[in-house]
């Protein structure tokens, strides 16, 4: 009997033990799954934390580059006798969305409130002869400079006005919000000088003006001022004042956050001109290559 008793106890006891370690085997895997699924949340939310700048990802996504400009800036964007936007950024511009695969969208902007047009998501860029200031490097991500550009003075060509001296008593025209006021503000000897400044919608209106003695003077960027000269009916009727009143350079801008865009754009304004295809263009519109983007790294 007391054999029997022991052999009973001796597998009550080893029941015990089995249960007990099936439930500690069973504890240990789910602690491991827990680990394991913790682990997940943690990656997925690393990976989340790391997705970046997806500018460039966007506009590929939705197949378009949207641009924004002033449509009355020639030679870098205007309205040809067709009613067409067309200008040297304009055929960069082209070039630069076929490579990146996407459609150019040309959507023009009132130019005094273009950063807001851009960080309201209405264009991707400002790619418009834009001249760069310490403001716009503040408030935009900024392409290299892509060309040089002066902030000059053109009067009519027998009105006597020969320096910036000349202009005291004078009446100057400007565009609003072009980096042509800046200009102007920053040579106080010569604003505080002179008898009126207006502010006009664009250059051709400016132009218009001057050619009609409603203002004396107007400042504007210097390549816009010979292109203009040099299509107008009377070129001789103009001139451009030997003295500056600022060096300037243009560049692109996007949102300070595009980074991936901008350098997207940028690699391959690098490449058209490692092509010459950049050469070829600003051929067109100049006569010669005066571009001066940077070879890519």
């Amino acid at each position: 009997m007391k054999k029997i008793l022991s052999m009973l106890l001796a597998l009550s006891l080893a029941a015990v033990s089995f249960v007990g370690c099936s439930q500690n085997q069973e504890t240990q895997q789910s602690g491991s799954e827990a680990s394991d699924a913790a682990a997940n949340v943690s990656e997925g939310d690393s990976q989340a934390e790391n997705t970046g700048d997806d500018s460039l990802q966007k506009i590929k996504d939705k197949g378009q580059l949207v641009l924004g400009l002033d449509d009355s800036f020639p030679p870098m964007g205007f309205r040809d006798t067709d009613n067409n936007i067309v200008g040297y950024d304009i055929d960069l511009a082209k070039e630069v969305a076929e490579r990146m695969g996407v459609e150019l969208v040309i959507t023009p902007v009132d130019w005094d409130y273009k950063e807001t047009e851009l960080n309201d998501g209405n264009v991707d860029c400002l790619w418009n002869g834009m001249s760069v200031d310490d403001e716009r490097k503040e408030k935009m991500n900024l392409s290299e400079p892509y060309m040089e550009n002066r902030q000059v003075v053109v009067v009519l060509a027998d009105s006597g006005i020969n320096t910036l001296a000349d202009l005291a008593g004078k009446s100057v025209i400007l565009q609003a919000g072009s980096t042509a006021v800046g200009a102007l503000d920053s040579k106080e000897d010569v604003k505080s000088t002179l008898r009126e400044v207006t502010e006009v919608p664009d250059n051709v209106q400016a132009m218009m003006e001057l050619g009609q003695g409603t203002g004396d003077a107007v400042v504007m960027d210097e390549v816009v001022a010979r292109y203009y000269i040099s299509k107008s009916d009377n070129p001789d009727q103009f001139k451009v004042l030997d003295e500056a009143l600022s060096d300037e350079v243009y560049a692109v801008g996007f949102r300070k956050a595009d980074q991936s865009l901008r350098d997207e754009v940028q690699k391959i304004l690098g490449e058209m001109k490692a092509d010459g295809t950049l050469k070829t263009i600003t051929e067109k519109w100049f006569g010669s290559d005066i571009s001066i983007v940077p070879d890519n790294e």
